[in-house]
């Protein structure tokens, strides 16, 4: 039985240039999607990354990546979004890099895609009335 999970990876400097992500796939057989990253050689460096694959090579996969000096953080939080305080202006719609926030066109209603939201929290940012909000 395959399932996905998201990690936060956090590469130090020296492991920052070294194609560690891809040896989950070759030496693992886990598909992998990196949503958002940040990484420059010789410095530290940041990747949201969706793994697919069995659960338990998985943790085979992140306890490798482990022992290559990463820290592996589970993405603990969701975003939702409050009907309650929603007047559908869009300012979120804009900005949502993943299209999980989407406006429909004859409505004009915005609707939130949970499964394609990564947590990036710029929603969060952009809401005037406090509409989108992390659960920790």
């Amino acid at each position: 039985m395959t399932s996905s999970r998201k990690v936060v990876l956090r590469f130090p400097p020296q492991a920052a240039n070294q194609p560690l992500v891809c040896e989950l796939s070759l030496k693992f057989g886990l598909v992998f999607n990196i949503l958002r990253a940040s990484i420059s050689p010789h410095r530290e460096g940041l990747m949201l990354l969706e793994i697919v694959g069995e659960p338990d090579r998985q943790e085979e996969g992140l306890r490798y990546l482990a022992d290559k000096g990463l820290g592996i953080e589970a993405l603990s939080q969701d975003i939702r979004k409050i009907e309650e305080r929603c007047f559908h202006c869009g300012a979120c719609v804009g900005v949502c890099p993943t299209g999980a926030l989407t406006c429909d066109r004859e409505s004009y209603l915005v609707s939130f895609e949970e499964k394609q939201c990564i947590a990036c929290e710029i929603c969060i940012l952009s809401c005037p009335t406090h509409a989108m909000e992390a659960l920790i």
